[in-house]
């Protein structure tokens, strides 16, 4: 028996393949553009561009039929769910996806001399008069921001200029820290961020 359009089986195959190539192609696009634009784009493609490849996908048929209710509401639970966790998701894709390129920019930089840890910047968004907000790739060979990360909360950790909002672990050893509103490492800030 011929596979149809309205067979089961290869409804769920298309919902499959189709879900998982949106959402691949949601995180590729996030990883690649900076923070402000892969924000403003996110929008338009989670809710225009993510149904209608679904739609393509499963058949353009007028009638809703259940594996195109499945895919829409499963398609809608994953964008709630990616936009609840946008900053990890968008990491997490960063790092999958860069991580070889920033971990050597970051090994290349010269041993710092004050007992700071080497970073490099990784990420960032902003605009005028909000300010800017900057994300830092950190290499610490100690692992000694790992209890930082588990807390999730703010605060002055030992290789790092001032008090960061937010550090984070990407793998073992690498973490971004996520400095406030104009802060920068090297300058000297409302937070004294030069590490004198």
């Amino acid at each position: 028996m011929a596979n149809t359009a309205d067979d089961p089986q290869l409804n769920w195959r298309r919902l499959f393949i189709a879900s998982a190539a949106v959402l691949i192609v949601f995180l590729a696009a996030t990883a690649f553009t900076d923070r402000d634009l892969s924000f403003v784009l996110s929008v338009p493609f989670a809710v225009f561009i993510g149904p209608v490849v679904l739609f393509a996908a499963l058949g353009w048929k007028m009638r809703l039929s259940l594996s195109r209710l499945l895919a829409l509401t499963f398609y809608w639970a994953a964008v709630a769910v990616l936009a609840a966790n946008y900053s990890a998701a968008r990491d997490s894709a960063r790092w999958t996806i860069r991580s070889h390129w920033a971990k050597s920019e970051v090994l290349a930089e010269p041993q710092p001399t004050n007992g700071e840890l080497k970073h490099a910047e990784w990420d960032g968004w902003g605009f005028p008069g909000a300010g800017d907000t900057t994300v830092y790739l950190v290499f610490d060979p100690a692992d000694s921001l790992s209890v930082a990360a588990k807390s999730g909360r703010p605060g002055k950790y030992e290789g790092l200029p001032c008090e960061v909002y937010r550090v984070r672990r990407l793998a073992s050893r690498w973490y971004s820290v996520q400095f406030y509103t104009d802060e920068f490492w090297g300058r000297h800030n409302a937070l004294d961020c030069t590490g004198n």
